[in-house]
């Protein structure tokens, strides 16, 4: 009786490490991006206030706005995004949620910020929208584990 109850509890045990081995990876892999996301959103900051001429607004495009002034959100969003990276990959539970922040104010900035730097913006975009899928979708999970 005791075998069968523990050779139940191992297959539960057995899927439910499987499943939250494929969660954890998934988070791990979505802090790795907002980090790597967050320090090349920050460069692209300090491109913006290093050299204004650098980025060029095609015309008549209804989001129009100081280069610098964008220099200096992306800065600051860039090196946010990466601190909650750190605190995701960390394992911190409260960083789930500040990732899925950071990640849709993310996700509004490069939209502005497309008329500027349009496939960049988007590539930016999309790893934003699989962080809160993959933090969403899967971060309770690595707390069943």
């Amino acid at each position: 009786m005791s075998t069968t109850s523990s050779t139940s509890d191992v297959g539960q045990a057995t899927r439910s490490s499987t499943h939250s081995g494929a969660a954890v990876g998934l988070i791990v892999f979505a802090a790795v991006l907002m980090i790597i996301g967050g320090i090349m959103q920050a460069l692209q900051g300090l491109v913006a206030l290093a050299n204004d001429t650098f980025y060029v607004l095609g015309k008549d495009y209804v989001f129009k706005y100081d280069v610098t002034t964008w220099g200096w959100v992306h800065l600051v969003l860039g090196v946010i995004v990466a601190l909650a990276g750190v605190a995701l990959f960390l394992g911190s539970t409260w960083a789930r949620v500040v990732a899925v922040l950071v990640a849709s104010v993310g996700i509004l900035v490069n939209f502005a910020w497309m008329p500027y730097y349009p496939i960049w913006s988007l590539t930016l975009l999309t790893l934003d929208a699989f962080v809160i899928w993959a933090v969403t979708a899967h971060g309770r999970d690595i707390l069943d584990g």
